[in-house]
């Protein structure tokens, strides 16, 4: 068999690379809550808040359930976010169930309490067994939000990307024509959904780039701690789940903390990949789980700054 030069050098990389090495310092990171149901949730989401805060993320994100059913409790997270912590809150806004009035109200009140950023997405329709229809009277899609967005204000627009294709595209192709069109609208990077190999991204990056895609593409990092629920929403994604995937959770369901150690070291493997492909922003999913993303970014070396530990002290 004859081996590759490529091959050659990415072995030479992983023997020349020291175990759990920081990597190049130059990372940044960024990550996604979610808004609270009740007062547990609640409080468990700004112990997530409170504890990531210090790792001074590039942007926070804050989730917009389907179908607009989170609407209140986003808008209020996100005052929160901006209004009393350090980050820079991003607010998740869709386009299903409302019109473009409504839509653009709800932007033209995150201006005014300061956010700058949107996370602009179409949205599902709020029934599962019913397929996307355009409100009448609303955005019709996440490239027509961005436009809509940039007319109200320079807002700073990110988007969803999907590696391995959303579920309602026929091919990668027509998948990459509709991130185009959103990126040209005035999107200024797209955020991909979750995925499991470095490889998974590599090829959707060279894929991108050939369809003249030249924006930032930031991989969305999803920690593992279930493998059920995990396949259960890579299913409705389009996510494909690699085999080794269930035989490495294998019979940890009742233990908690082991499994959560093996999540934060293959999310931050997975990671450390992808930083040495070239990959200088990650996006993670954190589930409002504080301590599994401040593990994760912990082994890669995304540390407190020094503003926050002078503070602490």
């Amino acid at each position: 068999m004859t081996i590759s030069v490529p091959q050659l050098e990415e072995a030479r990389r992983a023997l020349d690379t020291p175990l759990f090495a920081d990597v190049g310092g130059d990372l940044t990171v960024s990550f996604e809550f979610f808004p609270p149901k009740n007062e547990t949730m609640n409080t468990a989401l700004w112990e997530a808040v409170r504890t990531l805060e210090p790792l001074d993320p590039s942007f926070v994100s804050v989730t917009y359930g389907a179908g607009g059913t989170t609407r209140e409790r986003t808008h209020a997270t996100v005052a929160r976010i901006q209004r009393e912590t350090s980050l820079a809150a991003a607010a998740h806004l869709t386009c299903v169930e409302a019109s473009r009035e409504e839509v653009d109200a709800i932007a033209r009140e995150y201006w005014a309490i300061g956010v700058r950023h949107i996370v602009a997405l179409r949205g599902d329709s709020p029934a599962s067994d019913t397929p996307y229809a355009p409100h009448p009277g609303g955005y019709e899609n996440a490239a027509d939000l961005v436009a809509g967005l940039r007319r109200l204000h320079p807002f700073e627009i990110s988007v969803a990307a999907y590696p391995e294709a959303h579920p309602e595209s026929p091919d990668q192709a027509s998948d990459l024509d509709n991130l185009k069109r959103k990126l040209d609208a005035g999107a200024r990077r797209a955020i991909t959904q979750f995925f499991f190999e470095p490889d998974t991204f590599f090829r959707f990056r060279d894929a991108a780039a050939a369809a003249g895609i030249d924006a930032d593409l930031v991989p969305g990092i999803m920690p593992v701690m279930n493998v059920a629920s995990i396949t259960r929403m890579s299913a409705l994604c389009g996510t494909r789940v690699p085999p080794w995937m269930g035989r490495l959770f294998e019979g940890l369901d009742e233990r908690p903390a082991a499994r959560q150690l093996v999540a934060a070291t293959v999310a931050a493997e997975l990671s450390r990949r992808l930083y040495a492909g070239g990959v200088k922003e990650l996006h993670f999913y954190t589930l409002n789980r504080a301590e599994l993303a401040y593990a994760i970014c912990h082994l890669l070396g995304v540390r407190p700054t020094l503003r926050e530990r002078e503070v602490a002290a």
